[in-house]
């Protein structure tokens, strides 16, 4: 399982719409605007090949906290840059439970799971503490993430 904001698309670009001028994270949230640019996300080179290095003994599943209603965006954003096909698990659109809570829910309704790769510590820590196998995608270094944001939609929205 690989998530995708964070891990094979770089959301960077787009993080400011989470975050107020004045840099707190406290209304002023635009996510229309998030989601709309979510198409745009340049590619995470090293997330790719993780993905192409799973793919060639792993059958691949893309576990994303990106709402249901961004399915045809990802679909052809993950088409478009050439990464492994497989399963397509987004959150359905009225479902704002923390990421954490999301993914390890998904984690548990399936067969088999080698390993989830996701950029998010709280994820991570909660799919071990559930008895998987987790890796921490963090070749994004954390300094270069307007961190307070990304953390607040993921945790506390339930967004991505």
């Amino acid at each position: 399982m690989i998530d995708i904001d964070g891990v094979v698309a770089d959301v960077r670009h787009r993080l400011h719409h989470l975050a107020r001028s004045d840099g707190r994270t406290r209304g002023g949230k635009n996510w229309p605007r998030f989601f709309a640019e979510a198409g745009d996300d340049p590619l995470l080179a090293h997330g790719a090949q993780v993905a192409a290095d799973l793919a060639a003994h792993h059958a691949i599943v893309w576990l994303t906290g990106r709402p249901e209603w961004l399915r045809d965006v990802t679909e052809l954003w993950l088409a478009r840059h050439r990464l492994p096909g497989g399963a397509l698990i987004m959150r359905p659109s009225n479902d704002r439970r923390p990421a954490r809570t999301f993914k390890v829910e998904i984690l548990r309704r399936l067969p088999a799971v080698a390993v989830l790769v996701d950029d998010d510590p709280d994820v991570v820590s909660a799919a071990r503490s559930a008895g998987f196998e987790a890796a921490l995608a963090d070749w994004v270094p954390r300094s270069e993430i307007v961190l307070a944001p990304l953390h607040e939609a993921q945790e506390r929205h339930g967004r991505t």
